[in-house]
């Protein structure tokens, strides 16, 4: 699929200086995250960028500090290396980075208040209740109506996730969520085809329709089976056109910069739904990124590259 990327900006890697690849962290995320890292360190090795590995927030500092480092690839995911607090402390020491900056951050990784706002500009997003500590569960069921999904606000990679047919399931589905944090998202269920989109500098790369051999895409189908089928474009003509633009106006309207993905549902009428932004995808052989990013004709390393980029190009974010 043809898509117009503007060429790359810089030639040499000494343009970027030093760069910290972030990855790691303490979050449950944690083992995916170093596997994107390595690949990412990797690609950017190849290129012979001057990158070095750092294992979450305090080793990042202590290298800030020192003035060793001059500028970061993220690649945490989940807690702090996607809720705005490694974003703040690198813009306390001016020191660029890759991503969304605090704002988009932040919000990005709060499923109920990213909702909030894709509504207030009428985006379609599936109906949904929070769950605060101590809430009445089944009147909000009742609300939303079965099926629905339980989920964690603030967790990634279907950490947490359930789906709920009917009320004798809906405890246990409580009861996993609330392991992963307080404030719980309980969510319209809608059935159909799962999509999502890449955004990388400002342009929506081809949508994958995701094919999972179990109910749904999982943690499993994400990163350990090799059974997924993966559709790209994962539409043709209007659709395509019609999904893409999308998620980039939900990614934009979120506050959300540089790269990232947005997760739609189609319905089975063709009616799009946006789910949730991921604002530091995975770079594992299982993601979805890198697989938009081959079908649009950018390979690993000039997309990894490109990432980088960006962290020039939004250093007044």
């Amino acid at each position: 699929m043809t898509i117009l990327m503007p060429p790359c900006r810089f030639s040499e890697p000494a343009a970027f200086g030093r760069v910290a690849v972030l990855m790691g962290g303490d979050s449950s995320e944690r083992e995916v995250s170093l596997n994107s890292g390595r690949n990412v360190l990797d690609a950017l090795l190849a290129r012979g960028v001057n990158a070095v590995p750092v294992d979450g927030v305090p080793a990042l500092i202590e290298l800030a500090q020192r003035g060793v480092i001059d500028r970061v690839f993220n690649i945490m995911h989940g807690s702090s290396g996607e809720n705005g607090v490694v974003q703040g402390v690198l813009e306390g020491l001016g020191i660029p980075y890759t991503g969304s900056g605090v704002l988009g951050s932040a919000l990005t990784l709060d499923k109920i208040r990213t909702k909030q706002v894709w509504l207030s500009i009428n985006l379609p997003t599936p109906r949904y209740e929070r769950l605060a500590v101590g809430a009445n569960v089944r009147e909000a069921a009742d609300r939303i109506g079965f099926p629905l999904i339980v989920k964690p606000s603030l967790e990634g990679s279907s950490v947490g996730v359930t789906r709920v047919f009917g009320p004798e399931k809906l405890d246990a589905a409580i009861e996993l969520a609330a392991r992963y944090g307080r404030e719980l998202l309980m969510e319209q269920l809608i059935e159909g085809g799962e999509y999502t989109v890449s955004i990388l500098a400002g342009v929506a790369l081809p949508s994958i329709q995701i094919v999972p051999t179990n109910e749904y895409y999982d943690y499993h189908a994400k990163y350990i089976s090799d059974d997924t089928r993966y559709i790209c474009p994962g539409l043709n003509g209007t659709d395509e056109e019609q999904i893409r633009a999308l998620a980039l106006a939900a990614f934009d309207s979120s506050g959300a910069s540089g790269w990232g993905r947005v997760d739609v549902m189609k319905d089975s009428v063709g009616k799009n739904w946006l789910l949730e932004v991921n604002t530091t995808p995975g770079m594992t052989s299982h993601s979805l990124v890198p697989k938009s990013a081959a079908a649009a004709g950018i390979g690993f390393e000039e997309l990894v590259w490109r990432i980088l980029e960006t962290s020039i190009e939004a250093s007044d974010k």
